[in-house]
């Protein structure tokens, strides 16, 4: 903790935590302007620790959401779509989940669908409801913590489909699919991750499909508990940067008709999900 402190001061940050464990405001930094390494060093600390970051009065544009981005990795452009100008930056928007057939909220990582899902993500409030609207990170690593041990040891060696094939298959794109550990080892902080994605189908490898459902739905109600989460309302010219590896999200769809946009970046990873155990 005294090294992200350091590195906060050298950066002339303000942190304000969100909750004991994910999320935290952040001040002191202008998302328009190019970061420097103390920045850039120092928000990566404070990602690793808090899960997702949020910042406050950033009026930018794609252009500079995309460069805060790529101080994280490299951007990576979804095959469902982005802006004509902006192919990397995706719309997030009832009119875009519309098109996908996309009807049910779920807890979810992004690109999960993948080997290498993606490290983590920039979302923009691009246009809101007054009220409503919101979105909720739960911390993965609180989310096992918190299982019963029946339920760890029941998931501890399974592995979960992550099917994203009709989406895929209406945009033209052909992909694996794909299974990951239930619990993912984080591979910068060593955590321990309830890492199911429940908007993509989920089944557990070898698992009887009545079996699996059960378990399913039985670990979703822990994933729901609230003392695992933090709750952002969005205003505009609100960003947030999430480490994607370490959690699951949702977003509140209670604005009715509005027509709500999003602008999310994603930024890529080579990493693949993997578990990692101390040895006996």
């Amino acid at each position: 903790m005294s090294a992200i402190r350091d590195k906060i001061q050298s950066a002339d940050l303000s942190v304000t935590p969100l909750s004991p464990t994910i999320g935290a405001e952040i001040g002191g930094v202008d998302l328009r302007q190019k970061l420097d390494r103390l920045q850039r060093d120092a928000l990566k600390a404070l990602l690793l620790r808090h899960k997702v970051l949020f910042f406050r009065d950033q009026d930018i544009n794609r252009d500079q959401q995309l460069a805060f981005a790529a101080n994280f990795g490299e951007v990576y452009a979804h095959p469902v779509g982005g802006v004509e100008t902006h192919r990397a930056v995706q719309p997030i928007s009832a009119e875009a989940l519309k098109k996908y057939d996309i009807r049910d909220n779920h807890w979810h990582t992004d690109t999960s669908w993948r080997i290498n899902p993606s490290f983590g993500a920039v979302l923009k409030a691009v246009h809101i409801p007054e009220v409503g609207g919101d979105t909720i990170w739960a911390d993965g690593h609180a989310i096992w913590k918190g299982l019963p041990n029946d339920l760890k040891a029941r998931i501890d060696d399974l592995y979960v489909i992550h099917d994203y094939q009709d989406a895929l298959f209406k945009a033209g794109e052909r992909y694996p699919l794909v299974a990951h550990p239930a619990i993912r080892t984080h591979p910068e902080t060593g955590e321990e991750i309830f890492w199911i994605n429940f908007s993509l189908k989920p089944q557990f490898v070898d698992l009887a499909p009545d079996e699996s459902r059960a378990l399913l739905a039985r670990l979703y109600d822990e994933v729901k508990r609230p003392e695992h989460q933090v709750r952002f309302r969005w205003k505009p010219n609100s960003v947030a940067l999430w480490d994607n590896r370490a959690g699951l999200h949702y977003a509140v769809r209670d604005y009715g008709d509005f027509p709500r946009v999003m602008e999310r970046v994603l930024i890529g990873s080579d990493d693949i999900p993997y578990r990692e155990r101390e040895p006996a």
